[in-house]
């Protein structure tokens, strides 16, 4: 009985993959670095919430406009470029043929195979041809800014909820603690599932999420402890 040999690929997660970790990621570091903060500054427990709260719409809506600026660079770059392949493919089809034949040869072609592959490919679609081996421009891979947008500012919106939860459960005496103890677990937690979606090792990808979440917390508590007792 013969066996399908299937491949299993990441690839088309990609666009929405990178949104909604570093959304999810920073909603949860900003935020609760935000309330760690506040909290050593000896705040109540009511305007360590305030703050959280402010720090989950004003982060939210940040990522929302900073990827989609970001991914509508992108997109304009790459309508640009295909404009101009398919410029260059109706002034001068011989000259993009050959161009993709040599590109076939340094990948390991023989001449003659890579002319026709090239002569293939282009009559079948000259312009996703080039884009894809000329250009590196793929349907998996293509610019997708309100995509990217959404994904940030949802990831982000849900990860800084999560410190917020920590606050509303702990004793006020303790927010500081609680957050942190928890908002590390949710983020080894996140670099893990991350790497694990996107076909990486586990355990690199949750420690290098969770240092950079010490950090962010041991800088902030800092600052907050020297101003709030300056203050």
């Amino acid at each position: 009985m013969r066996r399908w040999h299937r491949e299993y690929h990441v690839t088309h997660r990609i666009g929405w993959l990178r949104a909604a970790v570093l959304g999810a990621n920073d909603g949860v570091i900003s935020t609760a670095s935000l309330i760690v903060g506040v909290a050593a500054a000896h705040a109540s427990h009511e305007a360590i919430l305030t703050a959280g709260l402010a720090g989950l719409v004003g982060g939210a809506m940040s990522m929302a406009a900073g990827e989609y600026v970001s991914v509508s660079s992108q997109a304009d770059m790459e309508r640009a470029q295909t404009e101009v392949e398919r410029k260059e493919l109706e002034t001068d089809s011989a000259g993009e043929h050959k161009e993709l034949a040599n590109i076939y040869a340094k990948r390991g072609l023989t001449p003659e195979l890579a002319k026709q592959v090239a002569e293939q490919l282009m009559a079948h679609d000259a312009l996703d041809a080039h884009l894809r081996d000329e250009l590196g421009i793929t349907p998996a891979q293509r610019a997708q800014p309100v995509q990217a947008a959404l994904a940030s500012a949802a990831s982000f919106a849900l990860g800084a909820g999560l410190p917020l939860l920590a606050v509303l459960l702990s004793p006020a005496a303790h927010v500081g603690l609680s957050v942190t103890l928890f908002s590390l677990l949710v983020l080894t937690v996140l670099g893990a599932i991350a790497a694990r979606v996107g076909g990486a090792r586990i355990l690199p990808g949750a420690v290098r999420v969770l240092a950079w979440g010490l950090f962010a917390f041991a800088a902030t508590a800092g600052i907050g402890a020297l101003f709030g007792t300056i203050i």
